[in-house]
């Protein structure tokens, strides 16, 4: 999708005091990217962060002294997950309020200094404003909690953006932003 948006160029004054608008000019197309694009990134930006998040959960949780039941824990039981989701289990909770930290932190910082994340650099990609600026810090933080948004609604706030006219998901909504070709 091609956006462009049209200036308003300030109001010229000429020698007789009478004031004219400069012509209108076309401000620069950007071209938004979509969901396959933006899931490639996500993919490597998550390569990125679960090893990180991993080390430093574990790093914790041996300072903390908190782990998992030792009884022969498999990862792909199903059963054993559930069971310690239901009994609120303090090693599994803590483990995914660090996982999710660390993701927002990761974010939010690569965000606010760099207007993207590693995998959106490596993708060509960009964060704008609706104006075509850098969004600002509350929009940045904004953005980063739209992903808890997305993830609660069971993947449907990024699976929007493959059907929406605007390429945007529901944290662009939420934050009033356009990812763009670099």
């Amino acid at each position: 999708m091609t956006m462009t948006a049209l200036e308003s160029a300030p109001p010229v004054v000429h020698d007789d005091m009478t004031t004219a608008r400069a012509p209108r000019r076309e401000a620069a197309s950007v071209y938004v990217i979509g969901f396959w694009r933006r899931l490639v990134a996500a993919a490597i930006d998550l390569a990125i962060v679960i090893p990180a998040a991993l080390i430093i959960t574990f790093v914790v949780s041996k300072i903390a002294g908190v782990h998992l039941p030792p009884s022969n824990v498999h990862v792909f039981d199903i059963d054993l997950w559930i069971d310690l989701v239901l009994a609120t289990d303090p090693a599994l909770i803590m483990g995914m309020v660090l996982f999710t930290a660390i993701g927002l932190v990761y974010l939010l910082v690569f965000q606010l200094v760099r207007g993207r994340t590693l995998g959106m650099q490596v993708m060509k990609m960009t964060i704008i404003d609706v104006y075509g600026d850098p969004p600002s810090p509350a929009k940045c933080l904004v953005r980063s909690a739209g992903y808890i948004a997305g993830v609660v609604t069971l993947g449907l706030g990024f699976l929007w953006m493959g059907f929406d006219s605007e390429k945007r998901g529901l944290h662009d909504w939420l934050a009033g932003t356009y990812v763009i070709r670099a």
